[in-house]
């Protein structure tokens, strides 16, 4: 624990979720699971990041490539940063060599993209493929019905490893959409795909992330509930 709290809000936030997530862990899950859990950093100064880093944090999801660039050389190295916003093929270049992964890959064009610069830049890059799971025209995603075709070929781009799933359940759904997207998990992994290692599947957020938990997730992205609510004031 950081020796001096600058946040004392953050640092019991994240005592309450980690309490949570392992609790839910217990009642639902085998007791040799990990639950991983995200900081969502969108609109969060860099200071405040870095103390959640010294609080424990080791994963940060970064939403937008703009506000990534200008914060990034801010962050505490020990935070591992990676990709969960909408991202662009144009865009791929300004994160292919700092990111460990992009989990929103929801087409061939981007993942061939990806394939690309990671081939150009001498590296491998961990994606997961980003379901719609409430078929919501206004989110990105690949419609659950595509998944197995879009996994499939992107486990034959050499440059890319398939590490699993990722989803936003719409708001208020009920459990059975989480269920669908353990099932997808479960389905894909038994494929034993090329150049995939199906271990991650990233669903739940600040909302949800306990029923995420109970259906499988092995990655929760918190944002709001770590940090507080946004400032969509701020410049980005």
């Amino acid at each position: 624990m950081p020796t001096q709290t600058r946040y004392p809000q953050t640092a019991e936030n994240l005592k309450r979720i980690a309490d949570n997530a392992a609790n839910a862990a217990a009642k639902y899950r085998g007791s040799d699971e990990k639950i991983d859990i995200m900081a969502v950093t969108k609109t969060v100064d860099p200071d405040k990041i870095n103390f959640a880093i010294e609080c424990g944090i080791t994963l940060l999801g970064e939403n937008r490539v703009q506000e990534y660039l200008s914060k990034k050389d801010s962050y505490d190295k020990r935070g591992q940063v990676q990709f969960i916003g909408h991202l662009q093929t144009n865009k791929v270049k300004y994160i292919i060599n700092d990111v460990t992964m992009i989990q929103s890959v929801d087409s061939l064009k981007l993942a061939g993209e990806i394939n690309r610069l990671a081939e150009k830049n001498g590296r491998v890059m961990d994606i997961l493929l980003e379901v719609n799971i409430g078929g919501e025209e206004t989110k990105s995603g690949v419609d659950k019905d595509q998944l197995f075709v879009l996994a499939e070929q992107a486990a034959e781009l050499k440059n890319l490893r398939l590490k699993g799933l990722m989803a936003i359940p719409p708001v208020g759904c009920g459990e059975e959409v989480f269920e669908q997207m353990r099932e997808l998990f479960e389905a894909l992994k038994s494929k034993k795909l090329a150049n995939a290692d199906i271990s991650v599947l990233s669903m739940g957020m600040s909302g949800d992330y306990e029923t995420a938990i109970k259906h499988g997730s092995t990655l929760v992205r918190i944002g709001s509930a770590l940090f507080g609510a946004r400032d969509y004031t701020k410049k980005q």
